[in-house]
């Protein structure tokens, strides 16, 4: 079952959650799932989303959502909603998040908040991490290996994100002859400054393009599909979204993650920390390789990926 809330003027107090008796078990009662984005426009937050309904179904509860949760006062407002309605277990969709959560989570000592990608924890404030260096660094090498021009970009949506060290690491480990064009929009939906920065990148000669934003990263491979360019998906298996084009995809199972945390906080296992995941965990991995890559490329890509997960080091630093 699901529910939408949309934010309203009077703010609704309750009760402190210490006293409610209703959350006293720890395990879960309801979930609530905050986005800062809607969620049918964004196939990362449709698959956030997903997971959501497949916890409630688990566990025979109700999930509540908010939609474009940007400011704190929204939060504020969406968090008093989801606890009048029973919610003891908030998933934040976004690392903008974390923050939030910590200014709230004292008031709300029986709630637990879980977001994804941030730097802060709490007792009650959970943070879940993906090593992006290492999926970036995969996809650089594929890329690395495809480019015919020697130019490759790479459109982010921040300057921080760990992708982009690892994806120039793995393009410079098998071809350093290739010069990596750089690029990002300050925005995660930031879709038409994503295209004005790939046709920039196309026009200077780029031929492989990795988009590492999830709300641009679709339309802009299929850009790349109608120039006959390739380029590397992102957070999901995006090969179906511009099949010509996507060389592989660097997939971050977030569903499969929240469900993961959902039964660890049913278990009264899930601790207030920063989490961090790799591929030795099960929840990045590549995706499908189109037929255009050569086989000596995948095999090397997988055996390298393969000694990563046994080692914990990449092929740079053997």
């Amino acid at each position: 079952m699901k529910y939408i809330y949309y934010p309203t003027i009077l703010l609704f107090l309750i009760c402190t959650l210490s006293a409610c008796s209703y959350f006293e078990t720890g395990q879960i009662q309801n979930v609530g799932f905050i986005t800062d984005s809607e969620i049918d426009n964004n196939p990362w937050t449709e698959q956030g989303y997903q997971a959501m309904e497949e916890i409630g179904e688990k566990y025979d509860v109700d999930v509540y959502y908010k939609e474009n949760i940007q400011t704190m006062h929204d939060m504020q407002e969406a968090v008093d909603q989801f606890v009048q309605d029973g919610v003891n277990l908030i998933y934040g969709h976004s690392n903008i998040y974390g923050e939030y959560f910590m200014s709230l989570a004292e008031s709300y000592p029986d709630v637990h908040f879980v977001y994804v990608n941030g730097g802060e924890s709490g007792e009650n404030v959970t943070s879940l991490n993906f090593n992006g260096h290492a999926m970036g660094f995969f996809a650089g090498m594929v890329a690395g290996n495809m480019t015919e021009s020697q130019q490759i970009g790479i459109i982010a949506a921040n300057a921080w994100q760990p992708e982009i060290e690892g994806f120039f690491e793995g393009v410079n480990y098998v071809n350093n002859e290739a010069e990596i064009k750089f690029n990002y929009t300050n925005d995660w939906n930031n879709v038409e400054l994503a295209l004005k920065n790939y046709n920039a990148m196309q026009q200077e000669g780029a031929d492989v393009v990795y988009p590492i934003g999830d709300a641009f990263s679709e339309a802009v491979l299929k850009e790349a599909e109608e120039d006959n360019l390739y380029g590397i998906g992102y957070m999901m298996d995006q090969m179906d979204v511009a099949p010509d084009a996507v060389l592989t995809s660097t997939i971050q199972h977030i569903g499969e993650l929240y469900q993961a945390a959902a039964d660890e906080f049913n278990q009264q296992e899930l601790e207030g920390k920063i989490y961090t995941y790799d591929f030795k965990d099960g929840f990045i991995s590549l995706g499908e390789f189109q037929s255009a890559v050569p086989d000596e490329v995948r095999l090397q890509v997988e055996e390298d990926i393969e000694a990563y997960i046994e080692t914990g080091l990449l092929p740079n630093e053997y």
